[in-house]
């Protein structure tokens, strides 16, 4: 039996976003050690806030400051805390409805066991050293015996108020090809593209799936194509991607491989961004020792005509 491919892949990127009055006034407060929600019109107080009624989508703008201690009302054992969390030792994330909220709120409690922690016990919140204006101004909480702590009266409005946040959205996992694209990636080491006809409709697809998107139907019989193709769109990109070393800007392309079915998309060279166009003719550029072309080049060649690959777009 052949060796199972697999490898590891890190989908990342900064998701920005402005924020609205209620929200502003929501992550603003935190850096200020001050926790606000929002009431309803029904008198319910929601932490965190948000803009608009769930139940009723009223528009909401009463701000209420609560108290920064509270109680759990559910939990579930941390035991092994993942790169990025709040805490780096085994934690409890759980549910806190705030003295004066209606609603609880989510985040981690610092415990030292999971036995030390229960529905109904009383928490408070653990201030960062440093703060931004983020969630994560609230460290974490922590347990607490006393009385519900005083609030500081805060209506909402602050100096300098939070109107932007940059969050980092990433995912971690190890992904494994099924038989289909591994025949697709071991012709790759030789330096072929191999795609796989459907039984039904007779299209060549490339990378392969294992099955027709169309028939849905199981594919198994393999198709060389290539290794010249047509461009049959394209952007510019003008946004250098974090870890990735090519200048900005750079063209990203559609190519339908001559004998496939289905565009495959790939970075062109050789040429200057704003040369690129439909119907350009290209051909793969091999960097020894990597797997896939590393970019695809003009061949020379006349362009193609439309009608030879409109269907592909």
């Amino acid at each position: 039996m052949p060796d199972v491919l697999k490898a590891p892949l890190v989908v990342e990127f900064p998701f920005t976003r402005s924020l609205g009055p209620v929200q502003s006034a929501f992550l603003t407060g935190l850096r200020e050690q001050v926790v606000l929600g929002v009431r309803t019109t029904d008198g319910r107080v929601l932490v965190p806030p948000v803009e608009y009624d769930p139940v009723t989508a009223d528009e909401l703008d009463d701000l209420v400051e609560v108290a920064p201690t509270g109680t759990v009302t559910t939990w579930a054992w941390n035991h092994a805390p993942r790169r990025g969390q709040p805490l780096d030792t085994p934690f409890a994330w759980v549910l806190v409805r705030l003295d004066g909220a209606d609603t609880a709120l989510l985040h981690a409690l610092d415990a030292p066991g999971p036995d030390t922690v229960r529905t109904g016990m009383r928490v408070r919140i653990r201030w960062a050293a440093r703060r931004t204006g983020a969630i994560t101004d609230i460290a974490c909480f922590e347990p607490h015996d006393g009385d519900p702590a005083p609030v500081t009266g805060s209506t909402g409005v602050f100096e300098d108020p939070v109107t932007g946040i940059v969050a980092a959205a990433r995912l971690d996992y190890t992904y494994t090809p099924g038989r289909a694209q591994s025949a697709h990636l071991d012709a790759l080491t030789e330096r072929r593209t191999v795609g796989e006809r459907c039984p039904s409709c007779r299209k060549v697809y490339v990378p392969p799936r294992g099955a027709c998107p169309t028939c849905g139907v199981g594919t198994a019989e393999q198709v060389e194509v290539g290794p010249r193709g047509t461009v049959t769109t394209f952007c510019i990109v003008n946004i250098k991607a974090k870890n990735l070393d090519i200048e900005v800007p750079y063209v990203y392309a559609h190519i339908a491989l001559d004998g496939a079915d289905l565009a495959l998309h790939a970075r062109i060279g050789g040429i200057p961004y704003d040369q690129v166009r439909m119907g350009l003719r290209v051909e793969p550029v091999w960097t020894p020792g990597v797997r896939h072309p590393d970019h695809y080049r003009p061949t020379g060649e006349p362009d193609a005509d439309y009608d030879t690959y409109k269907e592909l777009l």
